[in-house]
């Protein structure tokens, strides 16, 4: 059947069209998409069934396919792709060959579609109240006197506020955690029979995470919805779905009930994916999977995952795996699963580190107030970091975790208190900071979308620390520059290549190098890995802990990810409102938390164990 791509319009049609009542899930059969020019497969040979009531969990790392098969269930692919083969069943009819109107009047009502980004998804100029309101006058759900109260309702569904003054924000006045569930509640509204979740807690903080993975759980169960979750954190699949689906380069190569796929992983790549996942348990050696996922046109002949696998045999390179069931329920695509060896989710547990250990400090903070213009959001923040240590600060969004470390890190000029480093005390600003200070201190941001510069090659952004603080120029720079890319995995072969050309993963790690150009001894890292798929994640925690032990780099890690802090960090800070309710190393914290609010962090935290 073929699909023409076109874009998620505003849905409409009244409710006696759009076929509302119970959800009977959905059923994907032999589903292609490929390029609209070439004919390449962008996802092949899909097969797949939700059940009403149902999470199945879609996961794998950037370029897999995830998002065009959730797409595809909304008859929808998008500009330079069409849905090229294949059927998407639902109550006796194939979606893919509904005309315009149809598919219209599908979106939204029997479909819906939940994106990452919320935020982009709400009209900014429209209060929230009028936007669920306008949402069910389009589709004709309900009376123009009953609408209001189903918003109510509605909202109350996901646990949010339905009193007027909520009713009456605008999206800039919600926390993301609100946005997200106000459109998940808009999705929810119409009573859709299939609920295609796109990475909708990517980013988010542990509370509000959790808050909205029990709200989907608990609704998709309420409601007999069946859910397609579309996520590259498998920890949070492990405690959502009910099966999971393991994609990789285009085609679903494990599929089976969580619990199966969890504890009898038969395919490498899942494996691999798991080893790469950190434990709140106990310290992990995380490392990323070698190589990148190939996209569509670069992908090898026979297993496409035969050359990262460390299982492959010369057989992988030239036979293109069928599915076999290993136990009923559990399918994989793998020729050799059965000759695998035992997998432990035990496997690279480390020791945490010992609290006894000397310590020889190099940054001391004390008496930290910060400030937005007269509002005071930090308060009296004081401790301090060793050589070679790693301390996490750690806490909901809002707590104050960035704003300390951009004021430490000169970022930020309006505080008071004291910053030394190695007895020396910091100016404020990094403007009235000496070149040595500026020097020392480097920072990592969050997005390096931002932070890169898109017009400088990749070799002139990883330069540039070097000329400025006069490290090197000429050949021995360029030289260095081979150096520090091959350091974090990337190679020469990037030297001329712009931003555009690199995934989020590569640009992070050319972040990273530009900071190490700059031969630090304090790195900050603000939330460096929070939207990376587990694999490149691992990477660069690995990478990161290398720096750790061979060169003495001392780190502020700035993350949500308490299971991420077990693996990476030596002591942690915890944050509320902008004041430290609990420190101390790790494993005293994580194993024996004091706070209420640091139990109800860990407790949130998505982990396999």
């Amino acid at each position: 059947m073929m699909s023409t791509a076109q874009p998620l319009p505003q849905e409409s049609g009244p409710a006696d069209e759009i076929g509302q009542g119970a959800a009977t899930g959905a059923t994907v059969h032999g589903l292609r998409v490929e390029l609209s020019s070439s004919g390449i497969d962008v996802v092949d040979d899909i097969d797949l069934v939700l059940y009403p009531g149902e999470i199945v969990g879609l996961v794998g790392e950037s370029g897999s396919g995830k998002t065009t098969i959730g797409t595809a269930l909304l008859a929808y692919a998008r500009t330079g792709a069409r849905i090229g083969a294949g059927t998407v069943d639902l109550d006796g009819r194939d979606i893919l060959a509904l005309d315009t109107n149809a598919v219209r009047r599908m979106r939204g009502a029997e479909v819906a579609y939940v994106p990452q980004d919320p935020g982009a998804a709400l009209n900014p100029s429209i209060r929230i109240g009028r936007q669920i309101v306008e949402l069910l006058e389009l589709r004709d759900v309900g009376t123009s006197a009953s609408r209001m109260e189903r918003a109510r309702t509605g909202l109350e569904e996901v646990g949010l506020p339905s009193d007027e003054e909520f009713l009456s924000r605008y999206p800039h006045q919600l926390s993301g955690g609100q946005v997200q569930r106000v459109a998940l509640a808009m999705a929810l509204l119409p009573r859709p029979k299939v609920l295609v979740l796109d990475e909708p807690t990517t980013g988010l903080d542990v509370t509000t995470q959790g808050m909205v993975l029990r709200t989907v759980r608990e609704l998709c169960k309420a409601h007999d919805v069946a859910a397609l979750y579309v996520t590259h954190d498998l920890a949070v699949v492990a405690n959502l779905a009910d099966r999971v689906a393991v994609m990789y380069a285009g085609r679903i190569v494990e599929l089976g009930p969580r619990d199966e796929i969890f504890a009898r992983p038969s395919h490498p790549y899942t494996r691999a994916l798991l080893d790469a996942i950190p434990h709140l348990t106990s310290a992990r050696a995380l490392s990323g999977i070698p190589g990148s996922t190939p996209g569509p046109g670069r992908r090898p002949s026979g297993c496409r995952f035969h050359n990262r696998c460390a299982f492959a045999i010369a057989a992988c390179a030239t036979t293109d795996p069928p599915v076999e069931e290993v136990v009923p329920g559990h399918e994989v695509r793998c020729i050799r699963y059965k000759e695998l060896p035992p997998w432990s989710i035990m496997s690279g547990d480390i020791a945490d580190t010992d609290p006894s250990k000397d310590r020889d400090i190099i940054l001391a903070v004390e008496h930290l107030d910060v400030f937005y213009g007269r509002k005071q959001v930090v308060f009296d923040l004081n401790f301090d970091l060793a050589k070679g240590e790693v301390l996490a600060f750690v806490g909901e969004s809002g707590s104050g975790k960035t704003t300390c470390a951009r004021a430490i890190g000169g970022l930020s000029k309006e505080w008071t208190g004291r910053v030394t480093l190695d007895g020396h005390e910091l100016a404020k600003g990094a403007r009235k900071r000496s070149v040595a200070d500026r020097k020392r201190i480097q920072y990592i941001f969050q997005n390096p979308y931002l932070s890169l510069n898109p017009r400088l090659t990749i070799e002139q952004i990883v330069k540039r620390p070097m000329e400025l603080f006069g490290i090197a120029s000429g050949a021995a720079a360029r030289d260095r520059v081979v150096e520090l890319l091959d350091a974090v995995a990337l190679g020469p072969t990037v030297l001329n290549y712009r931003t555009n050309r690199l995934s989020g993963g590569e640009r992070q790690r050319v972040a990273i190098a530009r900071a190490l150009a700059a031969e630090p001894e304090v790195l900050v890292c603000d939330e460096i890995t929070s939207a990376l798929d587990v694999s490149v994640q691992g990477s660069i925690v690995d990478m990161l802990s290398h720096l750790k032990r061979e060169r003495g780099i001392s780190m502020l890690f700035v993350t949500h990810n308490l299971a991420l802090v077990r693996s990476i960090a030596d002591r942690v800070q915890v944050l509320q409102a902008g004041r430290v309710v609990e420190q101390g190393f790790v494993v005293e914290l994580m194993e024996n938390p004091q706070q209420e609010y640091t139990r109800t962090l860990l407790a949130n935290t998505p982990t396999l164990r």
